[in-house]
């Protein structure tokens, strides 16, 4: 899907839109809305951990660069910070700062939970902001969002304006021929340690870090497309790493088909409720 353009007077001020977030799927939603002229500021949060760091503004709180689709995220420690980024083109603020900071210096016009908390209770974020939308499972229009976006392998990005996400099934989706078995989920709450960055190659059986004291495997070939940071203490059952099996053709930065479709998606929703202030049906990303 072709993202819309959201179109406003030219000397007017960007609206705000707040991206619950800093995984890869914020990111790339962050990204979009940025190139369509908000201003965006993504909010960390600690659950689940974010493994696909070289496709997430993430490690910009640990004060690395990050530029994803040409849009550079910038570490915000305070209100000053964000209002300082704002002002250069390109940049999206990334923070660690509470949700209530940012709207008690600006009302958002957009906010986006795109946390993929895919177990938790989703929260009501309808009156935080003036358009709602929630991405994933758990997502509920009309009771916990304004509009949703699906996630799920079968129906990634498309529009629901009505009923319910998808709920989580376990299932992963294929990439190179490889489903849940690419991923390294934590047993145990406790801190994890590694000496290995995204990219690095890797052998089924090779020792990538421990949990707990307890020695954590490659359970098969292939890049690091995924992996917790060193020194992050996780909780059980979250996923710890991810490898990408597809040899020469692997890729493990920059933003992948599935967030481009998340991302237009919520720019196409965003800008039919912003034009007309009516929510489309249950729309294909691919039409």
């Amino acid at each position: 899907m072709k993202a819309a353009a959201v179109t406003w007077h030219p000397n007017a001020p960007k609206p705000l839109a707040l991206v619950l977030g800093t995984n890869e799927i914020a990111s790339a939603i962050a990204a979009k809305l940025s190139q369509v002229r908000f201003a965006l500021v993504l909010c960390h949060d600690a659950f689940p951990p974010v493994i696909r760091r070289g496709m997430a503004f993430h490690d910009v709180l640990y004060g690395e660069a990050c530029d994803i689709d040409g849009v550079i995220g910038c570490r915000a420690e305070d209100i000053a910070d964000v209002v300082r980024i704002h002002r250069e083109p390109g940049r999206v603020a990334v923070t660690g700062m509470h949700l209530t900071d940012i709207i008690a210096f600006r009302y958002p016009a957009v906010i986006v939970d795109a946390r993929m908390q895919k177990h938790l209770a989703t929260p009501d974020l309808r009156g935080v902001a003036g358009i709602a939308v929630g991405i994933g499972p758990r997502f509920a229009v009309g009771h916990n969002c304004d509009i949703a976006i699906e996630t799920h392998p079968c129906e990634t990005g498309t529009i629901v304006a009505h009923g319910t996400t998808r709920d989580a099934d376990g299932k992963a989706r294929a990439l190179g021929g490889a489903g849940r078995e690419r991923f390294v989920y934590s047993d145990q709450d406790a801190v994890w340690h590694t000496p290995l960055d995204i990219g690095t190659r890797v052998y089924k059986g090779l020792q990538l870090g421990s949990l707990g004291g307890a020695p954590v495997l490659a359970p098969l070939d292939g890049a690091l497309r995924g992996i917790a940071r060193d020194g992050l203490r996780v909780p059980a059952n979250v996923k710890l790493l991810e490898i990408d099996p597809r040899g020469r053709h692997a890729a493990w930065t920059g933003m992948d088909d599935r967030g481009r479709s998340i991302a237009a998606s919520v720019v196409s929703a965003v800008h039919e409720i912003m034009q007309t202030g009516r929510k489309a049906g249950r729309v294909s990303a691919n039409v």
